[in-house]
């Protein structure tokens, strides 16, 4: 392995970083979008249900509380006494941040799929202007001089597709998860919003009557 990255040129430098890159941010990505961790099952809010109950947990739980879909809850819920606006204007500003660290790095890592072939189509030309300038330069024409140059060629463009496809793969994996996550973040919020009024009504027709 380290002599195909020799026989690479340096061009292979680059091209090794971004590698690393995509496996670091892949592994990370992967461990931290669960769906039981940006949307736990004990405060997923269903049609009808109290928002009472789903405090309740929140109060009880710390994982709870700290998870994406319960830092929107809360925030709703700190708010309540204000106007229906408003609290749907702050659970819409945690939610911006809440989703902005769902797509933390994930930009980054089509950034780095579209960089490594043209990395490796750099290393194509590079070795192929290297193999005839070996042979116009050199006082032996002998066509294996040119083999340098293009076995460099050949890695580097290998390299670059190698890293390119798996990492296209995982930002198109996970791009496509974190916008089935942002569209239930969102109808979450939505029936939260909706119980959170429904509730304080009833509140205070209770104490209406009494």
């Amino acid at each position: 392995m380290w002599e195909l990255v020799k026989a690479g040129g340096w061009l292979m430098l680059p091209l090794v970083l971004c590698s690393i890159f995509t496996v670091a941010i892949s592994i990370e990505r992967f461990i931290r979008l669960k769906k039981s961790i940006i949307l736990p099952e004990a405060i997923l809010l269903k049609v009808g249900q109290s928002t009472d109950t789903i405090v309740q947990q929140l109060k009880q739980s710390a994982t709870l509380k700290n998870s994406p879909l319960g830092r929107i809850f809360i925030s709703g819920y700190q708010s309540k006494n204000h106007s229906p606006e408003y609290v749907r204007a702050q659970m819409e500003a945690t939610a911006s941040q809440e989703i902005g660290y769902l797509e933390k790095n994930i930009n980054f890592l089509g950034t780095l799929s579209a960089v490594a072939p043209l990395l490796g189509l750099l290393g194509t030309v590079l070795g192929i202007i290297e193999s005839f300038l070996v042979i116009d330069l050199g006082t032996n024409s002998n066509p294996t001089l040119m083999i340098p140059g293009i076995s460099k060629a050949l890695i580097t463009t290998a390299a670059g597709m190698l890293i390119a496809i798996p990492a296209l793969f995982a930002y198109r994996y996970f791009q496509r998860l974190v916008q089935e996550f942002i569209a239930e973040l969102e109808q979450q919020a939505t029936l939260f919003h909706a119980g959170l009024f429904v509730e304080k009504t009833k509140h205070e027709d209770s104490h209406l009557a009494d």
